[in-house]
């Protein structure tokens, strides 16, 4: 086990001053206050005793029947006994780790992925394998290599919507295509979704959970739509997986807190999330143009990225010769941070990519980092060039 380098970095980023596009926090402007205010004290009065006890290891059950209702509309065939709350979705890979995951089996990742996984997965001691991907995600042809590459490979994790760090969006025929690849490989699919309903323009399409049930592990999260500090996620798992992710969750911490559980399903049950979730769309759409704009109009040229369809990052390949690392000390001394790609790389990291993250900014404060961002890579560049010879 190794520190989070995100973490040692945000200890240094997040002190006042900074502006900071580092941290993959949601927009505190999100956060349901009122609502949240309002449905503990409704908790409190209808279920006091209920709600401060010991609970069932596998979750409140209405909200476990909400979870499965609401993954239905997306085409998933889920029942509420395959539905398993988790302390944060990141409990829920670590559960997937412990139940899977043997000292030297193969864990497939894309390339790059969510660090947040490589840590989840790291303590179990897999060998990893960094599966090539594209602008659409994971190479169906890479996913079916891992047969001879890495043979026994316990299971592929995929991010498809909105992807922590890329902010890449899987299409419908990439999703067909990796479904099938897997399928005749027979690897296993994780399915991480915490950004999927934060779509700009357009929904994403069906879950890979929905094209092969059977061989998916999906996990969700209510964090980017209501609160972090909540620690609210789920699993849902094949029948015949669950009872191990069961065990492992009671063994970690007997249960998610029920207190949290029930005032989140007093405030999501009548459909709150309909109309709130729409309107954290519309904010975090406007901050998206506001980054692309900064960044079309002061990154020097050889910088590489696509403007994101929806989450909370934008992923940057900057000009050949620059180093993120080596950049981020500089940047924190003129006011802003972010966090060098690198550390999102299972294997081969590339040290001239950098995640943005925008939601925690005002369109005027990203308008400033992304100023002060292209001067500094500018004098890198300057500084960096070779001596012309006389």
């Amino acid at each position: 086990m190794n520190p989070s380098i995100l973490r040692e970095i945000l200890k240094v980023t997040d002190r006042p001053g900074i502006l900071s596009m580092a941290g993959g926090l949601p927009s505190p402007e999100s956060f349901p206050v009122e609502a949240m205010r309002a449905a503990c004290e409704r908790v409190l009065r209808d279920t006091p005793r209920e709600a401060l006890q010991y609970a069932a290891s596998e979750g409140f059950a209405p909200l476990r029947e909400w979870v499965a209702a609401h993954l239905a509309g997306q085409g998933m065939a889920v029942g509420a006994d395959q539905v398993l709350i988790t302390t944060g979705s990141q409990q829920g890979l670590d559960l997937v780790a412990k139940v899977l995951v043997d000292p030297g089996a193969p864990v497939a990742v894309e390339t790059p992925t969510y660090l947040g996984a490589l840590q989840a997965f790291a303590p179990m001691e897999p060998v990893f394998a960094s599966v090539a991907s594209d602008a659409d995600g994971p190479l169906p042809e890479a996913v079916s290599a891992l047969t001879h590459d890495a043979p026994g490979t316990r299971f592929l994790y995929v991010l498809p919507n909105f992807q922590n760090p890329s902010g890449r969006l899987m299409p419908e025929a990439r999703r067909e295509a990796l479904v099938a690849a897997a399928k005749q490989a027979g690897v296993p699919l994780v399915e991480d979704n915490p950004y999927g309903d934060l779509w700009f323009d357009e929904a994403p399409p069906r879950p890979l959970a929905a094209r092969w049930p059977e061989g998916t592990i999906y996990l969700g999260s209510f964090s980017k739509v209501l609160a972090p500090g909540l620690r609210l996620g789920y699993v849902v798992a094949p029948r015949a997986l669950y009872p191990k992710l069961l065990q492992a969750k009671q063994a970690a911490d007997l249960h998610t807190p029920g207190f949290n559980q029930r005032v989140v399903h007093e405030v999501i049950r009548d459909g709150f999330l309909d109309t709130h979730v729409p309107q954290i769309r519309a904010m975090y759409r406007r901050q998206r143009d506001a980054l692309c704009e900064a960044l079309r109009e002061y990154l020097p040229a050889g910088s590489e990225w696509q403007p994101p369809s929806g989450g909370m990052f934008c992923w940057i390949r900057l000009p050949a010769g620059c180093d993120a690392v080596a950049l981020l000390p500089q940047a924190v001394e003129q006011g802003i941070a972010f966090v060098p790609g690198a550390a999102f790389y299972a294997r081969q990291p590339d040290a001239r990519t950098v995640r943005l993250s925008f939601v925690t900014l005002t369109p005027d404060e990203i308008r400033t980092a992304v100023a002060t961002l292209g001067v500094l890579l500018r004098r890198h560049l300057t500084e960096d060039a070779p001596t012309p010879t006389p």
